[in-house]
């Protein structure tokens, strides 16, 4: 993989994170315990995914070591 390719992914899971964060935190006045069971497992996958992405682009910042 790419450092673009990984950098464009941590993005689009940083997005999606913050999306589904702020949708959970509307919903916190009123809806349905199922709807707030499904986001709250969305943003867990997400935030796993967000994580992966992150290290592994760490991961190929990092030099070699000889």
């Amino acid at each position: 993989m790419t450092l673009r390719y990984l950098a464009e992914e941590l993005y689009r899971w940083t997005r999606k994170v913050e999306d589904l964060e702020k949708a959970l935190a509307d919903l916190e006045a009123g809806g349905s315990l199922a709807e707030r069971t499904r986001l709250e497992m969305e943003l867990l996958q997400a935030r796993k995914e967000l994580a992966h992405y992150r290290s592994v682009l760490e991961s190929k910042k990092e030099r070699p070591k000889i």
